[in-house]
């Protein structure tokens, strides 16, 4: 049996464990983010699951210094990295390596998925994106669609690390 000791911990390296629909819950462009994980000063990483509408999809963007991963947890949606497109399914994992453009789209009804941020330089910057756009919320409930500000969006997007490309992509027909 493993025996335990009266060392504190330092701040963030605490096991924790969070069930489905436990976490800070925000509005976050047009869809529900969930922070599971953020790390903050002393970490490099972040954990955020979301679910998305069918037809939603961020702006094509490149992180400049995190990686970043996501699992599909259900649903179906479209990658696109770089030239590739791919089509994730429930249980797939996604790898978008800092610096390469991304977008997708979620062509299911809805989609869950998680992202993982990790920083290669640093705290994390991804959470405080999510936190500084997004409106908090007391339940974990997809709010309805709102008017989005790119402009604001880039802005924000250029003070945590995130450089937008372009555009999403088109809605689906």
């Amino acid at each position: 049996m493993p025996t335990t000791s009266n060392t504190t911990l330092p701040p963030n390296t605490a096991p924790d464990v969070l069930a489905l629909d436990e976490g800070e819950h925000r509005h976050f462009l047009n869809h529900l983010a969930t922070t599971k994980v953020d790390a903050g000063e002393s970490g490099s990483m972040a954990a955020i699951e979301f679910v998305a509408p069918k037809g939603f999809g961020p702006p094509l963007h490149a992180h400049d210094d995190e990686d970043e991963l996501m699992i599909v947890l259900n649903g179906e949606i479209a990658f696109q990295t770089g030239d590739d497109e791919q089509i994730g399914t429930a249980g797939s994992t996604v790898y978008l390596p800092h610096g390469v453009p991304h977008t997708f789209q979620v062509l299911s009804e809805s989609a869950r998925f998680t992202t993982v941020t990790a920083r290669l330089h640093g705290a994390p910057l991804f959470g405080r994106f999510v936190a500084e756009l997004g409106d908090d919320l007391t339940n974990p409930v997809t709010p309805a669609p709102i008017e989005i500000a790119p402009a604001a969006v880039a802005e924000s997007g250029a003070r945590h690390g995130i450089t937008i490309l372009g555009p999403p992509p088109p809605p689906l027909d």
